[in-house]
């Protein structure tokens, strides 16, 4: 794997060099990466991105190559340079399971280890989450929107190359059933989708030679794209060419449900009662929850959902909450500027269940290191957090193909404990309340 050791800030190496430079390198430390608020005026948020940290910090090692940009442009001693040299994050990770819910000040991801090992990943963790939280929390909504209607993800071409494979990804453990993008497919095992563009019909010398053609190859199961010309034009020859047992047509022009309700009906009247309808179209949330009473049978999604539906990133922070003084005793420190109050301290969270509905998010905080015990402290909840990283691994559970499957069914799980004003997709407060606690 390439290292990912330089998709960080110049700053997270300078502070490395002072550190290293007035002896508080090694000062034990707790990091949290936590949002003030959730953007958008949105109710929750989604963890994403977990697994794919995980191993981006498993790979962010200095070989030659890293060292050599260093050195000829980072104005870094070789003390520096040595210690860059040998590095592998040894502290430990934990944090929420992807596909968890988050809310403001939620303790989503906590790491721990030397001041020096941990501030140097702070980009890295940030880059990561707030992207892929942003993208699956848009990817939650529109689900919730669809209902049991299901979702592709089509936005590669909407995004960076590598973004599109992580928005992907995202989406798909928010709700999404598939993916154009291949590379995603081979990379996190999502099922890949696709049939033909309107470059295929404007190929052929007709639509229906077009059509024809499409058939012989994937068969009449496949989905045409009805709308190149005369929509009405498109399903009488879609039928006449693969006949009532199509597949299915998609949509990605015009007034969405007009459209949809002439094309099931004259889909009907031809005896195609079982072709099913996509529609895509610049589709967000909104526009699926305005097609609800259509007869849309699914849905593609490009542009808004992987720049997040208008809310690209989740505004997640990554702040020092503790450190260890000389005399190894705990201290909590947290920035104090008005209008970006922290926490400090180390820090539990718990979500409270009334009769399996969530009613709170409880987060305890502790001057010490140990975090309190869990059943002991809150019997009506469940702890939100789990080791993540340890002894400079990740903790397999949460990585690859089948990180990707446990996020999504995590995530299909913790949905249904939501309140139901937590569905809405109007502006509004989050959907439960951020409760502190001191651990005495």
């Amino acid at each position: 794997m390439a290292s990912s050791a330089l998709l960080t800030d110049r700053y997270e190496i300078t502070m490395l060099q002072a550190a290293l430079r007035d002896g508080t390198a090694d000062r034990q430390c707790v990091f949290e990466v936590f949002a003030r608020r959730l953007p958008g005026g949105r109710r929750f948020g989604v963890v994403a991105g977990t697994g794919r940290l995980l191993e981006e910090v498993e790979n962010f090692r200095f070989g030659d190559e890293e060292l050599r940009f260093l050195r000829e442009h980072g104005s870094l001693d070789e003390r520096t340079l040595a210690w860059l040299a040998d590095y592998r994050f040894t502290g430990t990770i934990t944090g929420y399971r992807e596909g968890e819910l988050y809310f403001p000040g939620s303790p989503i991801l906590t790491v721990e280890g030397t001041f020096a090992e941990a501030v140097v990943l702070e980009t890295l963790v940030l880059s990561i989450l707030n992207y892929d939280s942003a993208v699956a929390t848009a990817a939650a909504r529109m689900a919730i929107a669809a209902g049991d209607r299901p979702l592709a993800e089509m936005g590669s071409r909407r995004a960076h190359e590598r973004s599109a494979v992580a928005a992907a990804r995202a989406a798909h453990i928010a709700g999404f059933g598939a993916t154009s993008n291949l590379e995603a497919g081979r990379t996190w095992g999502i099922p890949t989708m696709g049939t033909a563009a309107h470059a295929w019909t404007l190929l052929h010398d007709s639509e229906e030679e077009a059509f024809r053609s499409q058939i012989d190859a994937l068969g009449v199961d496949t989905t045409l794209l009805i709308d190149t010309y005369d929509i009405s034009e498109g399903v009488a020859t879609a039928v006449r060419v693969a006949g009532p047992g199509l597949g299915g047509v998609r949509i990605d022009s015009g007034d969405l449900p007009t459209v949809a309700a002439d094309v099931r009906v004259q889909l009907d009247d031809l005896g195609a009662r079982e072709t099913r309808i996509t529609v895509t179209s610049d589709l967000d949330e909104y526009a699926i929850a305005a097609l609800a009473a259509s007869p849309v049978d699914a849905y593609g999604v490009g542009t808004s959902l992987v720049t997040g539906s208008g809310t690209p990133t989740a505004g997640m922070v990554y702040k020092l909450v503790a450190r260890q003084d000389d005399d190894g005793s705990w201290r909590s420190v947290a920035k104090a500027s008005a209008d970006k109050v922290s926490h400090g301290g180390r820090k539990s969270a718990f979500r409270v269940l009334r009769d399996g509905t969530a009613t709170e998010e409880i987060v305890v905080v502790s001057d010490g290191f140990e975090p309190p015990d869990t059943p002991a402290a809150h019997p009506d909840s469940r702890a939100l957090q789990t080791p993540l990283f340890a002894d400079g691994r990740a903790v397999t559970d949460w990585t690859g193909p089948a990180g990707v499957r446990a996020a999504r069914e995590h995530h299909a799980r913790v949905i249904e404990e939501m309140p139901v004003r937590a569905l809405a997709l109007s502006r509004s407060e989050p959907a439960i309340p951020t409760t502190y606690r001191d651990a005495g």
